[in-house]
Formats: structure tokens, C-alpha cells, sequence
């Protein structure tokens, strides 16, 4: 599929894409004329892409991961111990989020009932 169809189906736009490429986040084949070809699996690599970022992963770690992915299976220990401390580190956001929500309710709760008096 080319880069708009991709685009398309992901809803990441054709820069955003150019630059994973760019960051070697997306290894990309190309036609005989130059062209970006995109396969399927592309796409469930790109929305995990997305989710590392979105979570809060260092792009420089996202790139490590990356390398490592398209070094292949040997490289599974290693993928492995970065999601796990990845998702030590969400947990830890989760938590202060958590407080900082708490702490809003709190006043949200304090400012209700001093309108209401």
C-alpha cells in the first residue's frame, strides 16, 4: 500500500510517517521506481508505535525497541525487559494521576460546598 493509503488507514499523517521512516522507527520496501511500500503488518506495528509514545516511552527508547524488532525473535529478552520497565513506569504516572485527580476532587468538593452554603 503507499504512504497515503497507510495514512489513510491509520489516521497518522504522511509526514508523521516519513519521519518513523526517517527515525528508522519504519523500515519501508520500495518499488522499482522508489516508491514507499507498505505492508499490513505495518499498520498493528505503527498503532503500537503510537501507543509507546502516547504512554509516555522516550522516542530514543521507541528507536532501541525498534532496532531491536527488525534484529528479530533473538532479540525477544530484550524487547521483553523494555515493555516491563515501560510499564513500571506507567504504573508510576498512574499513580501520581491518580493523587493529582484526587486532590482536584477535593477541591472541586470544597468549592461546591461553599457555593452552597
Amino acid at each position: 500500500m503507499t504512504i497515503g493509503e497507510l495514512s489513510k488507514k491509520t489516521n497518522i499523517s504522511e509526514y508523521i510517517l516519513r519521519y518513523y521512516e526517517k527515525k528508522r522507527l519504519l523500515r519501508v520496501s520500495r518499488d522499482r521506481i522508489g516508491r514507499r511500500c507498505y505492508a499490513e503488518n505495518d499498520i498493528s506495528w505503527i498503532f503500537f508505535i503510537k501507543r509507546l509514545k502516547d504512554t509516555g516511552m522516550l522516542l530514543k527508547d521507541i528507536e532501541k525497541y525498534a532496532n531491536l524488532r527488525y534484529e528479530g525473535d533473538s532479540t525477544m529478552p530484550e524487547r521483553l525487559a523494555m515493555l516491563q520497565e515501560h510499564r513500571v513506569y506507567i504504573l508510576r504516572e498512574q499513580r501520581k494521576w491518580a493523587e493529582y485527580l484526587k486532590n482536584l476532587d477535593s477541591k472541586i468538593s470544597f468549592y461546591q460546598e461553599e457555593i452552597n452554603k
